[in-house]
């Protein structure tokens, strides 16, 4: 894992700066076929931007395939902010640090390992596993898993499930007799990801006049009231079983009819900011930009909003939004990739929860929403079932939500050590 972390494959979400992902894709290509994989090596529509793909053939050949996917970009690091190299893959304390070492390149070096290992050892698992290697997840997958899937499907031939990130995590509970619990949250769905560009257009004109029709004021208001505004709250079956689950481990009222929901989430620590952002659709505004000089109004001024929309409410999320902007502004989407969710049951969810079971008899499986987005959304539009389980056993004070994308990102040894077991007696068992 220390090794995919070296390769710097930042992705600033601008092809022309993004670096990086087809060295890591050409030595991830290298390590398959010394094993004795018949690898294919993919630019997805721009130089660089690089996947590899590669089968372990299975018993039975007519089950649908498994897909399992790990994404090799990552998001930039501002190394002065770190306390190692953020591309060092240092080794120190129990964890490996850098960027990726959560998102995701521990799934990618359990997943090369295991490639590697099952076919060294000559292991034939009871379906075709399809390993892919991805690039440009972290700016929406459209140079990676989104133009794979409009320009590629037949990659995906067979495919009928996938695994991927997030989920297979470990999240410890106190119980009511004075015991823990670790629950495994595996990933059966998550919302919508979808970049709005808002727009004011008025007069121009000297900054020294009165003006009633500023677009800039125009702009402002609407950005200030989109950004306070609190969407309802809406009970998905995943996050409902979630709570459920939990409820019934520690005793905690969070019953989806509690008015004091959200603040009993906390309790549960960082995974709080997860769960809650999956209760509420999200509009958060990221950028501004109005003007070229002090004293001259512009003519137009535009934002960007994040919007993060739950499953079955894009249309009225949008009414929602007109209604608050009002008719001075106008939208359009920059990026918008639909919301997903599956149901926790069938072979695949009781071989992880097997695999959990064999390497934690006190755990638990249960099922969740995860408040941002994965590759998982293209691979839904070709009917592929998907879920997020990159197992991890993590220590109950780590802040794992707070790792992702944030500095000194790294992973305890352990938990790999850990991941990479479970994930083996899953993937010979599914």
């Amino acid at each position: 894992m220390s090794r995919f972390i070296r390769f710097d494959t930042s992705n600033t979400g601008e092809p022309e700066t993004t670096r990086g992902e087809a060295d890591c894709a050409r030595w991830v290509q290298q390590q398959l076929e010394e094993v004795g994989y018949k690898t294919e090596y993919i630019e997805s529509g721009q130089p660089g931007r690089a996947n590899v793909f590669a089968t372990l053939p299975g018993a039975d050949a007519g089950r649908g395939k498994l897909l399992l996917h790990a994404h090799l970009d990552v998001v930039p690091a501002q190394a002065s902010d770190w306390s190692v190299d953020p591309f060092s893959g240092a080794v120190k304390d129990g964890y490996v640090w850098g960027r990726g070492a959560i998102d995701m390149k521990d799934m990618c070096g359990m997943a090369l390992a295991l490639a590697r290992q099952f076919r060294r050892e000559g292991t034939t698992p009871p379906r075709d596993i399809v390993f892919a290697f991805l690039a440009d997840e972290e700016a929406g997958g459209k140079w990676g898993s989104q133009w794979l899937v409009e320009h590629r499907p037949d990659l995906f031939e067979g495919v009928t499930e996938a695994v991927g990130e997030v989920g297979g995590f470990s999240l410890t509970v106190d119980r009511p007799d004075g015991s823990s619990r670790r629950l495994y949250l595996v990933e059966t769905a998550e919302k919508g990801l979808a970049w709005m560009k808002l727009t004011a257009t008025a007069n121009a004109g000297h900054g020294s006049f009165l003006h009633d029709d500023n677009a800039v004021t125009i702009l402002a208001e609407a950005v200030a009231k989109l950004g306070r505004h609190r969407f309802p709250l809406v009970m998905t079956e995943s996050v409902g079983q979630f709570l459920a689950a939990v409820s019934e481990e520690t005793g905690l009222e969070l019953r989806p009819d509690s008015p004091d929901l959200e603040t009993a989430l906390h309790k549960l620590g960082s995974i709080a900011r997860i769960i809650g952002a999956t209760l509420r659709d999200t509009a958060n505004p990221t950028m501004l930009d109005a003007g070229y000089k002090a004293n001259v109004i512009p003519q137009t001024a535009t934002a960007v909003v994040d919007c993060r929309v739950l499953p079955g409410r894009q249309a009225a999320f949008e009414a929602e939004v007109d209604a608050l902007i009002g008719p001075q502004v106008t939208r359009e989407w920059v990026t918008k990739l639909d919301s997903y969710e599956t149901t926790f049951d069938g072979d695949l969810v009781d071989a992880m929860n097997a695999a959990v079971l064999a390497h934690d008899p006190n755990g638990r499986t249960v099922p969740y929403m995860l408040s941002g987005g994965t590759d998982a959304k293209a691979f839904a539009k070709l009917g592929i079932r998907c879920f997020g389980f990159a197992p991890l056993q993590l220590p109950p004070d780590l802040d794992f939500a707070g790792l992702f994308h944030g500095v000194d990102e790294r992973v305890p040894v352990d938990a790999l050590i850990f991941g990479t077991n479970v994930l083996e007696h899953f993937l010979l068992n599914s």
